[in-house]
């Protein structure tokens, strides 16, 4: 397969690959680092607050503190909360052995005595850790749901994000199975909101992009764990931040979306995990689901030429 038709074989600039001309701005994107989510849920809030996005799937679901739940067409950003009965990496000793008493107040069952200052009290505390990551569209260098749409809808912008525009988009929904993440779908409501039917994911905030801007998630977050730039400065910055990690002792640290070579060619949204990507909702090793898409139509052709030759010669063979 030649390079500019689909090409798996190495990276590719997507907005060159979409006609652009050479100067059009370099591939934006984020990266987001969960190790430093505190679930504070403030890229959700001004992700629907910026993006006009309606204010639903707020009900507590009895089986996490996350009460978002997952994307959707009202959920252009998620923060899961993943409870798990592990510490995290090897740093569990490390920080009893730094802890420092802050002479705060201490609640505790009736007549129970409280610690003496500085005394180590987590020695009875669970062996749990929270993982939190703030999910979002993953803007794939080779997009599925920009191959199947028929209007043209689904385009490609100048910075390599993938985009809906929903003047466009007649709610055909092809996109939806298209998407190896399960990230656009068509908003069913609530009533009387915009765009109801029309298919919706994030947009990377492509009108502040457009104005010099960072998208409002980022600009929201307080601890940096979503980080916004160009692609590859993104990539050299987190394969410093694994590095790190692992020299704390953390090595089940990794990286998920940022390889070219993988099954969409690389992400323009990619996360540092500290964990199997499965304990997050990732499917662990995504595919463009249209790879296929043009073998399938060779060997449909072919096969449609066939039959017709056929036809052709039963009936020129009939009317001897």
């Amino acid at each position: 397969m030649m390079a500019g038709e689909r090409s798996f074989f190495g990276p590719v600039d997507p907005a060159a690959d979409a006609g652009y001309d050479e100067d059009h701005p370099k591939r934006k994107g984020f990266f987001t680092d969960t190790s430093i989510c505190i679930g504070c849920k403030a890229c959700e809030v001004a992700c629907k607050e910026w993006n006009d996005v309606p204010a639903t799937h707020f009900d507590m679901l009895g089986s996490s503190y996350d009460n978002s739940f997952s994307l959707n067409a009202n959920q252009w950003r998620h923060v899961a909360f993943i409870e798990q009965a592990k510490p995290m990496g090897e740093q569990e000793s490390g920080l009893r052995r730094q802890a420092v008493a802050l002479g705060m107040p201490t609640m505790g069952p009736p007549g129970s005595v409280p610690p003496e200052p500085g005394e180590d009290d987590a020695v009875d505390r669970p062996d749990f850790r929270w993982l939190m990551s703030s999910d979002v569209c993953k803007h794939c260098t080779h997009a599925a749901c920009l191959d199947v749409c028929p209007t043209g809808s689904l385009f490609r912008t100048e910075f390599g994000t993938v985009v809906v525009q929903d003047d466009i988009c007649n709610g055909c929904g092809y996109c939806v199975p298209a998407c190896p993440y399960g990230v656009i779908e068509r908003r069913k409501g609530p009533e009387g909101a915009k765009n109801v039917g029309i298919a919706q994911k994030c947009t990377l905030c492509y009108d502040r992009l457009g104005a010099g801007s960072t998208p409002a998630c980022a600009q929201a977050c307080p601890t940096q764990s979503i980080q916004f730039g160009d692609v590859e400065e993104l990539r050299e910055r987190a394969n410093a931040r694994v590095e790190q990690l692992h020299e704390a002792g953390i090595m089940d640290a990794r990286l998920y979306g940022n390889d070219p070579e993988d099954g969409v060619g690389g992400t323009g949204a990619f996360f540092l995990l500290l964990d199997e990507p499965e304990v997050y909702g990732f499917p662990p090793d995504p595919v463009v689901t249209t790879k296929d898409l043009p073998h399938m139509y060779k060997r449909a052709g072919a096969a449609a030429l066939t039959l017709l030759a056929g036809a052709a010669l039963a009936f020129v063979g009939g009317r001897r």
